[in-house]
């Protein structure tokens, strides 16, 4: 159906998209396998598939090209909760670093919920990102 409007499907990603509901795949492999590159892409959530214990890289090369737009937020470390980019445990530099293999083209900074206010929240993001080159 996109194809026959023209628009490009992408898909946005939670945890348990990755947990299996068989033996051999789980919801995104489902989605990727079986929709073509052309006109489904992902939006991939970086914290929802660190959650779930899996490197975003296995991804990029299982499906190049398919991860055109990233959601960035970081996790803190043990209780898994969100925190602000720079302050938790996902490495952005790697993930990054492998940005032409996932094809990307946009990403954003999404805060779901924080200890701290909202304003100096997005402060703390802004100022790592800023501070790091390999976010541009």
């Amino acid at each position: 159906m996109t194809k026959q409007v023209g628009i490009q499907f992408a898909y946005h990603n939670h945890d348990f998209e990755f947990e299996k509901f068989d033996e051999s795949q789980n919801v995104s492999d489902f989605i990727l396998k079986n929709s073509s590159p052309e006109w489904v892409k992902m939006e991939l959530d970086l914290y929802w598939i660190s959650k779930a214990g899996i490197d975003p890289l296995t991804y990029f090369e299982k499906y190049p090209k398919r991860f055109p737009l990233w959601h960035i937020k970081d996790m803190k470390d043990g209780t898994k909760d969100f925190a602000e980019i720079g302050n938790g445990i996902i490495n952005f530099k790697r993930i990054f670093e492998a940005g032409e293999k996932a094809e990307l083209q946009h990403w954003f900074v999404e805060q779901d919920s924080s200890d701290k206010d909202i304003f100096e929240s997005i402060a703390i993001s802004k100022k790592y990102i800023l501070d790091h080159s390999y976010f541009k």
